[in-house]
């Protein structure tokens, strides 16, 4: 009988920590062995892929994508459901993500929510998965329920502070910041300010101005600046950890650096769309700009995407996230032109289904950016996700007799450039923001613990639906909360 499931030979090794020519071995879904290329070569495999020249890397870890999630604004409904979204990360090389669990407002628990999003998800799923909880309506029974979320192997949710649909006020906000604290759950907090961006609707509309373009005036800089402060500001009074997600201002970027110097447990994220588009790419001729429609939407140019490369760099930004929002473009029923009318023919910005797709397409735009150190690019879209949510060392990481073998192995340097078209994709989305940008990269393979499930030269996508599994998650292991005492008022 062969030794070992999978043997790698021959790549170069990178982790968060350390880049080096490496030889793994896989036995049963776990990371075996990682040694010195070369150790292995008197061992046998049932398969063994040779990497020479390649890149060898923990696998993606994706913890921001909106899959099948019921409608929540009375206009457009996810395209992607369980199974095509974790096939289309899997070919992008993503082998876990973290799915949302929303809850209406006129539902009162969060662990019913919980329940219909796992069984929308059970058994249809190519990658490994987890959910972060949407509270929004955060009253008496779902605050009860805290303890039973992370009993079912749940460590994080997501809060709102804009969309009517969503947002929490201060006092509801600082409720659920007081019990994260008890439960140690991170709090992902969607930080622009509600009222400035209706104000400016209102003012917008009143001038008659509807395309979608106007979606990038409507949600102003200061409206995510002013809030990522005051969400700041929120956790530092509880003494509690939070995320902020999909940062596009270096300003906001720059408030979170100011709080992270300070000591505060405040982490960020921020996603391609914030490094590769601009506000240009939503004032397209016609309706064609509403593909570009997401929010915090792409700001001004490369002044901009420079900030959010720096804060990448700098440790600012703890993870990269795609933010995958997925609706159909050339769709009236459930797509982006549900908000086309006869009275608004190339539709109206606030009626247009906010998000984008990008769960397949994150890795390659990053790697093949070429602006990342290796190890860097590891920890954001991989290594920091999983420790921030739970999830490390099982996933992550390549640390034998723990580790899952979970794996994204690259072509060698100088890979012919291709341009992306969304045909070569395996989302369920008629299109891609970023059609026609240059890629110098893309998986070759895909390993999923020790299952090869995407082979790029070689048919493809392998992994079948129903593999992925759940994952239970425990508690972070970043920085938490300062003091390990009870939160006391009487210290204000």
């Amino acid at each position: 009988m062969p030794e070992y499931d999978l043997l790698v030979l021959n790549g170069l090794v990178v982790t968060d920590n350390e880049t080096g020519e490496f030889d793994i071995a896989v036995k049963d879904g776990k990371i075996a062995e990682v040694v010195p290329r070369g150790s292995l070569k008197a061992h046998t495999a049932s398969k063994t892929i040779d990497a020479e020249g390649g890149m060898v890397m923990p696998g993606g870890v994706d913890a921001h994508v909106h899959l099948d999630e019921p409608p929540l604004f009375g206009k457009g409904a996810t395209a992607d459901n369980y199974e095509t979204g974790t096939r289309s990360a899997i070919c992008g090389g993503t082998t876990t993500l973290i799915t949302f669990a929303p809850q209406a407002k006129n539902q009162p628990s969060l662990l019913a929510c919980l329940e219909a999003t796992h069984a929308r998800a059970r058994d249809n799923c190519y990658s490994d998965y987890s959910f972060h909880l949407i509270c929004s309506n955060a009253g008496p029974q779902a605050i009860s329920e805290f303890a039973g979320l992370r009993a079912a192997g749940i460590s994080s949710l997501k809060i709102y502070m804009t969309y009517e649909a969503l947002q929490l006020k201060d006092s509801e906000i600082l409720d659920v910041l007081f019990e994260a604290r008890k439960q140690q759950i991170v709090t992902m907090i969607h930080a622009e300010n509600g009222a400035i961006i209706d104000w400016t609707i209102k003012k917008l509309e009143e001038k008659k101005l509807f395309a979608p373009k106007y979606h990038v005036t409507s949600h102003p800089p200061v409206a995510e600046i002013e809030a990522t402060y005051r969400a700041i500001s929120l956790s530092d009074f509880i003494d509690v950890p939070i995320l902020i997600v999909h940062v596009s201002s270096p300003s906001a970027a720059q408030h979170i650096n100011d709080a992270q110097r300070r000591g505060l447990p405040v982490y960020a994220e921020t996603c391609p769309q914030y490094l590769f588009l601009t506000r240009k790419d939503l004032d397209k001729p016609g309706f064609e700009g509403a593909k570009c429609v997401c929010s915090p939407p792409p700001r001004e140019g490369e002044q901009d995407h420079e900030g959010i490369w720096q804060g990448i760099e700098n440790g600012t930004f703890t993870v990269l996230s795609s933010d995958h929002c997925p609706f159909l473009f050339d769709n009236h029923e459930i797509g982006k032109k549900t908000s086309i009318t006869a009275e608004h023919p190339n539709g109206h910005f606030r009626y247009i289904p906010n998000g984008c797709p990008g769960v397949e397409t994150r890795l390659s735009l990053a790697l093949s950016a070429h602006r990342l150190q290796l190890q860097k690019f590891v920890e954001v879209t991989s290594t920091n996700a999983a420790k921030l949510y739970g999830l490390y060392p099982k996933k992550g990481a390549l640390v034998p007799g723990v580790s899952d073998a979970d794996l994204t192995i690259w072509y060698p340097e100088g890979m012919k450039e291709f341009t992306l078209k969304n045909e070569m994709l395996h989302h369920n989305v008629d299109y891609t923001p970023y059609e026609g940008k240059t890629l110098k990269q893309w998986p070759r393979y895909t390993v999923l613990r020790g299952e090869v499930v995407w082979a790029k030269d070689e048919g493809g996508l392998l992994g079948k639906k129903g593999y992925g599994q759940f994952l239970k998650r425990g508690v972070s292991s970043l920085a938490g909360s300062r003091s390990k005492e009870e939160w006391n008022v009487e210290d204000f």
